[in-house]
C-alpha cells in the first residue's frame, strides 16, 4: 500500500469518526443529556477528515510499471507531461491522475474460450488465395510507448485494447491470410505469412502509440469438411508412399539376386580360367623338360644307357658283322 492510498484511508476513518460523533451528540441531545467534550472531538474529526482528504486527493504514487497523465481545467484539459514512477503532487479536487501501465501486455485470440480475453470462440477467420477458410488462433504481445502517453490518452483512453489491438490484428491477419493458398500457410510459407503479418501490425500498432513486441500464431485448424479432405489425401499419400516402398523393396531384393548369382558367375570363370592357366603353365613345363630332354639325348648317352640297363651279369656281347664293336665292360663287382 503508497502513502496516498494510506492517506486517503485514515481520512476515509476520520469522516466515520465524525459521523459517528455527530449521530452520538445528536442521540444525547435528544435525550436531554449533556454533550459536553464530544463538540470538540467532533470538530477534530472534521478538520482531520478535511486535512487528510486533501492531502490523499493531492498525492498522487505512481508504480514503476506505471505512467500518470494527469487531467486539469487548465488550458487544454491535460499536462503534456507524464508522471514518472514516484509520489507526486497535483491540485486536490481540480487535477485527476489517469494511470497506464507501460508494462508487455498480452491479447490472445483463440478458439479455447479459457485461454483468451473473450470467452468463447474468438480465433481469427480468414480465407486464403485458393477460397479455403481457415481458423487462426494468435497472440499479439505489446506495450504502451512510454513517451507516447499522452496522446493515447488523448486517442483512445482506456478502449486502447479493444478498439485498437484486437481489430488491427484480426484485419491484418486476414489480409496475409489472403496472400497464401492453403497448402504454403500450413507447410513453406508459415514462417514468411507470420512475418508479414508482425511487420504490417508493427506499424499500425506505432502509428497509435503502440510498440509491438512479437506475434505469435499459436495454431491453424480447419473446417470439419476441408480437414476430412486433407486427412484423406495424407492417408492416399501415406498408401502410395508404402506401396512405392514395397516396389523398392522388390527392386533391391532383385538386385541383390542378380548381383549374388553374377558373382557366382563370375566367381566359375575365375576357376575355370585359374584351371586353364595351370594346364597350360604345367603343359608348357612338360613340353620345355621334353625339349631340354631331347637336346640332351645324344647318341652315345643313349648307347651308354641302354648299357646300363642290360643284366649286370653280361660281361660281352656280340654283335654281327659290319657294327659298332663295344669292349668288354670293366669288372666292377669285388670278388668274393
Amino acid at each position: 500500500m503508497n502513502i496516498s492510498a494510506l492517506i486517503q484511508l485514515f481520512a476515509s476513518v476520520a469522516w466515520i469518526a465524525f459521523i459517528g460523533l455527530l449521530v452520538v451528540m445528536g442521540m444525547r441531545a435528544s435525550r436531554n443529556q449533556p454533550a459536553k467534550g464530544f463538540g470538540a472531538l467532533t470538530i477534530g474529526a472534521l478538520v482531520a477528515g478535511i486535512i487528510l482528504s486533501t492531502l490523499g486527493a493531492g498525492l498522487v504514487y505512481i508504480e514503476p510499471t506505471e505512467r500518470g497523465v494527469v487531467k486539469t481545467i487548465a488550458s487544454g484539459g491535460i499536462r503534456q507531461d507524464t508522471l514518472n514512477a514516484g509520489l507526486h503532487w497535483i491540485i486536490p479536487f481540480v487535477e485527476d491522475a489517469v494511470t497506464y501501465p507501460i508494462s508487455r501486455q498480452t491479447y490472445t485470440m483463440s478458439a479455447a474460450g479459457s485461454e483468451g480475453q473473450l470467452t468463447g470462440d474468438d480465433s481469427i477467420r480468414a480465407r486464403t488465395k485458393d477460397g479455403q477458410e481457415i481458423f487462426i488462433d494468435a497472440s499479439v504481445i505489446y506495450q504502451i510507448d512510454p513517451l507516447k502517453v499522452v496522446d493515447l490518452h488523448i486517442n483512445w483512453q482506456s478502449r486502447y485494447e479493444n478498439e485498437l489491438v484486437r481489430p488491427a490484428t484480426r484485419n491484418t491477419i486476414r489480409d496475409a491470410v489472403s496472400q497464401y493458398g492453403v497448402e504454403e500457410i500450413v507447410s513453406t510459407k508459415r514462417v514468411e505469412m507470420e512475418e508479414l503479418v508482425t511487420t504490417e501490425l508493427g506499424k499500425k500498432l506505432a502509428a497509435n502509440d503502440l510498440t509491438l513486441i512479437g506475434f505469435l500464431l499459436r495454431d491453424i485448424h480447419f473446417s470439419p469438411e476441408y480437414a476430412t479432405a486433407v486427412e484423406q489425401k495424407q492417408i492416399a499419400e501415406q498408401q502410395a508412399q508404402q506401396a512405392k516402398f514395397v516396389v523398392e523393396s522388390k527392386k533391391q531384393e532383385a538386385e541383390q539376386a542378380r548381383q549374388v548369382a553374377q558373382g557366382a558367375a563370375d566367381a566359375a570363370v575365375i576357376a575355370a580360367q585359374g584351371a586353364a592357366e595351370s594346364r597350360l603353365i604345367q603343359a608348357e613345363a612338360e613340353a620345355k623338360a621334353n625339349e631340354l630332354l631331347s637336346q640332351s639325348l645324344t647318341p652315345t648317352l643313349l648307347q651308354y644307357q641302354y648299357i646300363l640297363k642290360l643284366a649286370p651279369g653280361v660281361q660281352t656281347i656280340f654283335i654281327p658283322s659290319g657294327n659298332q664293336f663295344i669292349l668288354p665292360l670293366p669288372d666292377t663287382t669285388t670278388a668274393p
